[in-house]
């Protein structure tokens, strides 16, 4: 049986045998929900993107993290044809969870053991919204799993607002939707005694027969449960209205927006807070939105992009110039470098997640 190591050591040593020694890199973002990957070779060229799991260590444990991690990598070798024989290469895992010194620490060591032959970077997922936003003023708001912002003002100074993890925080993120929208059919079975048609359809995408099987699941492992729950929100929040909808379906929709609104209100406050801070507020700056809720749900949109419009009419809203991945990849380029050693300080100030 092939060690997990010795399969990257071979993997690598195929893509590193490029025409005229082409090196190639590897970028991971990861998140409580998924981990991206992007395979980029030494010109800038992406030959691959792959998905796996999620790679929060601090949601779900540093074995898990590097299991996804290893997953993306395998599936993104495996759709490219390489060639036999090279040697170095260089990878940048920016994760959520990487920010505390010693995760960031004890990911490096892990993925220095899955990896052998490579240069190893460790970032957060804030450190790869910056790099993914490119240069100037900018906030970069990210709805997923968690929440939260990070921004750079005219000055070059950063800051982040948010992303406290879901004991504390991460308001307006697809796990706080859950547990509203959850709180809230349970709160109408209280009252009424039966299911809404809202929480009817949470119990189907959750697979659940009542709350009380839902509270006990939560309890165990909530990251599966709440964060899932968003795209039944969503998708219940976009129906369209009609004249000849059920008063159950109209109050469905009506409970999905209002937990949507005040998600909007917010992740624009995070956004609002973090302007106060970095002094944006009536300067032109780019704020992108970025994470698994963007592009989900016509409804959140609207309502978000409303405030934001509102409160920095100057802003440009938009997307990230390039992918979280890519920007991993890009910063991976970085280490290839003349010679192969990544100075100390470079290395202890990636491993401490800035």
């Amino acid at each position: 049986m092939i060690a997990h190591g010795d399969f990257f050591v071979n993997a690598l040593g195929r893509v590193l045998a490029y025409p005229f020694c082409m090196r190639f890199v590897l970028g991971f973002d990861g998140g409580g929900t998924k981990t991206d990957c992007v395979l980029m070779d030494e010109s800038g060229t992406i030959l691959a993107r792959s998905q796996a799991g999620p790679s929060n260590p601090l949601r779900v444990g540093f074995g898990a993290a590097i299991t996804s991690i290893r997953a993306a990598a395998r599936q993104a070798f495996a759709q490219v044809a390489l060639p036999e024989g090279a040697t170095g290469a260089a990878l940048c895992a920016g994760l959520a969870g990487a920010g505390p010194p010693e995760s960031a620490e004890k990911i490096h060591a892990l993925l220095a053991a899955e990896f052998p032959e490579s240069k190893v970077q460790v970032c957060t997922d804030l450190d790869l919204a910056l790099a993914a936003a490119g240069d100037g003023p900018v906030i970069v708001l990210l709805a997923g799993t968690g929440s939260f912002a990070v921004g750079r003002n005219t000055a070059g100074e950063t800051a982040r607002a948010g992303g406290y993890g879901s004991q504390i925080g991460d308001e307006g993120s697809a796990y706080d939707i859950g547990r509203r929208a959850v709180l809230t059919a349970m709160h109408e079975n209280d009252r009424s005694g039966a299911d809404s048609l809202l929480g009817k359809r949470m119990l189907r995408e959750l697979g659940c027969a009542d709350w009380s099987e839902v509270k006990t699941r939560s309890q165990a492992a909530s990251d599966e449960v709440f964060p899932r729950l968003y795209s039944v929100v969503a998708m219940v929040a976009d129906w369209i209205e009609s004249s000849t909808e059920s008063s159950a379906e109209t109050a469905a929709r009506n409970s999905a927006r209002g937990i949507l609104r005040a998600a909007a209100f917010d992740l624009a406050s995070l956004v609002e807070n973090l302007a106060e801070r970095l002094q944006l507020r009536g300067m032109p700056f780019l704020l992108a939105k970025t994470g698994g809720m963007i592009g989900r749900c016509k409804f959140l949109e609207e309502q978000l992009d409303e405030r934001l419009r509102s409160s920095f009419p100057k802003a440009e809203i938009g997307l990230l110039r390039v992918s979280p991945a890519e920007a991993a990849a890009r910063l991976a380029l970085q280490l290839l470098g003349p010679g192969d050693a990544t100075s100390e300080s470079t290395k202890r100030g990636n491993a401490a997640g800035h």
